[in-house]
């Protein structure tokens, strides 16, 4: 894949982004792809640990991102009644608060906002909606990573275990258990009493190991990652992380024929796509970079074979399709556009790149 068609994926992912979400993902995109060492996946970053200092102006991903943020409300964007999708220009937030305190004061607006104002589940879950309790598996995307990132910036342990202790929590709800005769170890896409929807989400899936990935990395490289409790917690959610991988793994070995996932998982009534399926992808290589061990060959192999087929269903102006419309995850008619799957294909390329250069130097 070129320079060029990757710079043309980004342009598009811009040109398409319009929701709190989707700034969010965009970000995060840029960041992991232009500043690889000052991401959480990344060689440096909690420079002695601390959040790194980047200068707004020179970071694409902070320039980008910044006129997206409110400064002067208790959360960091609107979003239409979700509680977690702000929580997704947390990161961005964080980093640009490390040089214009307005921002950092956002951000701890949204985090408290989240911890003391937005429904719980009866297990203690946050809920991704404001007005009801309701999990959705988005959620871990947008806001334990950045529960997890503010730890750091605290220095706060107790709620570095709050955001790992979320991954599991989610899990507990939403995930299928181990022995079901199917998706075991996947997870339903929303539980709750306003938009449930039990299916085997591709995308919910993806979002959910990606947005642990991030919880994971953040807490390996924090002034944290020895203490008994977080380890303990690491440990787990990362064999959350294999048994989602685990499961989409399975479901796609099982058709030869059909080279990308389907949009949900478990159904083969539904066409290939390719949002869940490259993030995944890209969820495989940041774990084989991140937990070498654990994921060896079998999630190496898997990833490679989903990036050359993600990489043949781009067209010469970056465009990524067939995708699932994601404001409606039940629409038949296979999309020609995805904010998030842009968004999605520059995470892979930056996890591809990482790991195959052994570290994080990257382009910085």
């Amino acid at each position: 894949m070129t320079v060029e068609i990757i710079n043309s994926v980004i342009a598009q992912g811009q040109r398409l982004a319009t929701h709190s979400w989707e700034y969010g993902t965009f970000a995060e995109a840029l960041l992991e792809w232009d500043n690889p060492s000052s991401s959480v996946f990344g060689n440096n970053a909690f420079p002695d640990g601390k959040i790194p200092v980047l200068q707004v102006d020179q970071t694409r991903s902070l320039s980008y991102v910044k006129p997206h943020i409110s400064t002067n409300s208790t959360t960091l964007v609107g979003a239409d009644g979700a509680a977690g999708d702000p929580a997704s220009l947390g990161v961005s937030a964080i980093l640009i608060g490390q040089t214009d305190p307005e921002f950092l004061s956002a951000a701890d607006r949204q985090v408290q906002h989240l911890l003391s104002d937005v429904p719980r589940w009866s297990n203690g879950a946050i809920s991704h909606r404001e007005s009801v309790a309701e999990l959705w598996a988005d959620f871990v995307y947008m806001a334990p990573p950045t529960l997890a990132y503010w730890a750091v910036q605290a220095d706060d342990v107790d709620l570095l275990n709050t955001a790992i202790e979320q991954c599991s929590l989610y899990q507990d709800v939403l995930g299928v258990p181990a022995g079901a005769d199917s998706a075991a170890g996947l997870w339903h896409h929303i539980i709750g009493p306003q938009s449930q929807d039990l299916g085997i989400w591709s995308t919910g899936n993806a979002w959910a190991a990606a947005g642990i990935s991030r919880v994971l990395a953040t807490a390996k490289k924090s002034q944290f990652a020895n203490t008994k409790k977080v380890a303990a917690g690491l440990a787990q959610i990362k064999g959350i992380i294999r048994a989602i991988l685990d499961g989409a793994i399975a479901l796609d070995q099982a058709e030869k024929d059909e080279p990308l996932l389907r949009n949900y998982l478990n159904d083969t009534t539904w066409f290939g796509e390719l949002s869940g399926t490259t993030l995944l992808t890209a969820t495989a290589y940041r774990m084989a970079q991140l937990e070498p061990r654990d994921f060896g060959h079998k999630y190496l192999a898997w990833a490679d074979s989903k990036r050359e087929a993600i990489t043949e269903r781009i067209s010469d102006d970056g465009l990524l399709s067939p995708v699932i419309n994601p404001l409606n995850w039940g629409d038949r008619t296979p999309g020609k556009e995805s904010p998030e799957a842009q968004s999605f294909a520059v995470l892979m390329f930056a996890a591809y790149r990482d790991y195959s250069a052994g570290s994080s130097k990257g382009r910085d």
